[in-house]
C-alpha cells in the first residue's frame, strides 16, 4: 500500500480528478473558448508562413489572417443567408400550389380506396380509414410540435446567446493567434526535457491527424457533392445545383447525411403520384449512403489512424455530452488519446 502511495502517484490522482472535473463542468460552458485555440493552432502554419512569406511582424500577420477569416466567414454567411431567403421566398409562393396538389392527391386516394374497397366487409372499410386517420392525426401533430410557438420562442431566446457565444469565440480567437508563442513557453516551462520532448512528438502528431481528419472530411464531402450533384443532373436538373449543395452541407454533420434531404424529397413525390422520380430520388439517396459508408472508414483510416469503432464510440459521447459539438470533439478526444498513448505519456501495458 505504501508503494502505492507515493507523491508521484498522489500527483497523477489529483491532476486525473482535476480534468474529470473540467471535462464535466468547465468544458461544455467553455466552447467558444476551447474551439477559438483549436482555430489558432490551424491557422498557425499560415501565419508563420505569411510572416516568413513577406516578413512581417507577428502582430501585422496575425491581423492580415485574421482579416482572411473573418472575409470567408463573412461570404459564407451572406450566402447561406441569402440562399435561405430566396428559397424561402420561392417557397411562400409555391406552397398553395403544393398544398393544393397534396389535397387532390389526398381526395384522388381517398376515391380510389373506396373503389378497391367496395367488396370489402364493412369493419374491414372502417377499420383501414381509421388507421390512415390516425396516420394522418399522428402527422399533424408532429408537423404542429415541430412548429409550435414554444419552440420558435425558445430557439428566438438562443439568438443572442449564440451572438455573445460567436463574439467571443472571434475575440478569443485574435488574442489565442496573437500570444499563441507565449502561450507554449509558458506551458513548456513546467516540463522536464524529457516530458517536453513526448509533449513536442505529441503536437507535431497531433496537428498531422488533425489536418489528416480535416482533409478526410473534405475529401468525403466533395465525393458526396460530386456524386449527388451527378445523380440530380440526371434526375432533377433545375434544382442538381442547389440541392446537391444543400445535401453536401447536411452531410457535413454526422449522424444526419443526405438521407435527411433526400427521403422526405422521395416521399412527397411517391405521395404526388411520381413514382418514378420518387424511386429515382430514393435510389440516390441509398448510393450516396453507400457511397459514405465505403469511402468513410478507408478514407479516415489512411488519413488519421483512427478505425471506424473508435470513432463512432467517440461520436456518440461526444454528442451525449456537448451536443452536436461533441460529433466533432469526440473524436477529437480519442485522437489525442491515442497521440498521448504513442508520445509515451500515457502508459497502457498493464495485465490483470
Amino acid at each position: 500500500m505504501s508503494r502505492l502511495l507515493t507523491k508521484r502517484n498522489i500527483l497523477l490522482l489529483f491532476l486525473l480528478i482535476v480534468v474529470i472535473l473540467v471535462f464535466i463542468f468547465i468544458l461544455p460552458i467553455s466552447i467558444p473558448i476551447i474551439l477559438a485555440l483549436l482555430t489558432a493552432l490551424l491557422f498557425e502554419p499560415l501565419v508563420k508562413l505569411t510572416e516568413t512569406k513577406f516578413k512581417w511582424k507577428r502582430q501585422i500577420a496575425v491581423i492580415s489572417v485574421f482579416i482572411f477569416i473573418l472575409v470567408m466567414l463573412a461570404i459564407i454567411i451572406y450566402y447561406t443567408i441569402t440562399s435561405l431567403i430566396g428559397r424561402l421566398i420561392e417557397l411562400s409562393k409555391t406552397a398553395p400550389d403544393y398544398l393544393n396538389k397534396l389535397s387532390g392527391v389526398w381526395i384522388d386516394f381517398q376515391n380510389k380506396l373506396l373503389v378497391y374497397t367496395s367488396g370489402l366487409p364493412d369493419d374491414v372499410v372502417k377499420s383501414a380509414q381509421g388507421s390512415f386517420n390516425e396516420i394522418l392525426e399522428s402527422f399533424r401533430k408532429s408537423l404542429l410540435e415541430l412548429v409550435n410557438s414554444d419552440k420558435i420562442v425558445a430557439l428566438a431566446s438562443e439568438i443572442p446567446n449564440f451572438l455573445v457565444s460567436l463574439l467571443v469565440y472571434m475575440v478569443a480567437l485574435f488574442l489565442f493567434m496573437l500570444e499563441l508563442p507565449e502561450l507554449k513557453k509558458m506551458v513548456f516551462r513546467h516540463f522536464t526535457d524529457e516530458t517536453a520532448k513526448k509533449v513536442r512528438y505529441m503536437t507535431v502528431k497531433l496537428n498531422s491527424v488533425i489536418f489528416g481528419f480535416i482533409k478526410a472530411q473534405v475529401l468525403i464531402s466533395l465525393i458526396i457533392l460530386a456524386a449527388s450533384f451527378v445523380g440530380l443532373l440526371i434526375i432533377a436538373p433545375k434544382y442538381a445545383l442547389v440541392m446537391s449543395i444543400v445535401i453536401w452541407i447536411i452531410d457535413i454533420i454526422p449522424i444526419l447525411g443526405s438521407i435527411v434531404i433526400l427521403a422526405p424529397w422521395s416521399l412527397y413525390q411517391f405521395v404526388s403520384g411520381d413514382i418514378g422520380m420518387g424511386t429515382k430520388l430514393a435510389v440516390l439517396a441509398a448510393i450516396l449512403l453507400i457511397i459514405r459508408r465505403i469511402v468513410e472508414p478507408k478514407v479516415m483510416g489512411n488519413q488519421i489512424g483512427l478505425s471506424p469503432l473508435p470513432t463512432l464510440i467517440g461520436m456518440f459521447i461526444g454528442l451525449k455530452l456537448f451536443g452536436i459539438i461533441g460529433l466533432f470533439i469526440g473524436p477529437m478526444i480519442v485522437i489525442l488519446f491515442n497521440t498521448a498513448r504513442e508520445a509515451g505519456i500515457i502508459k497502457m501495458n498493464f495485465k490483470i
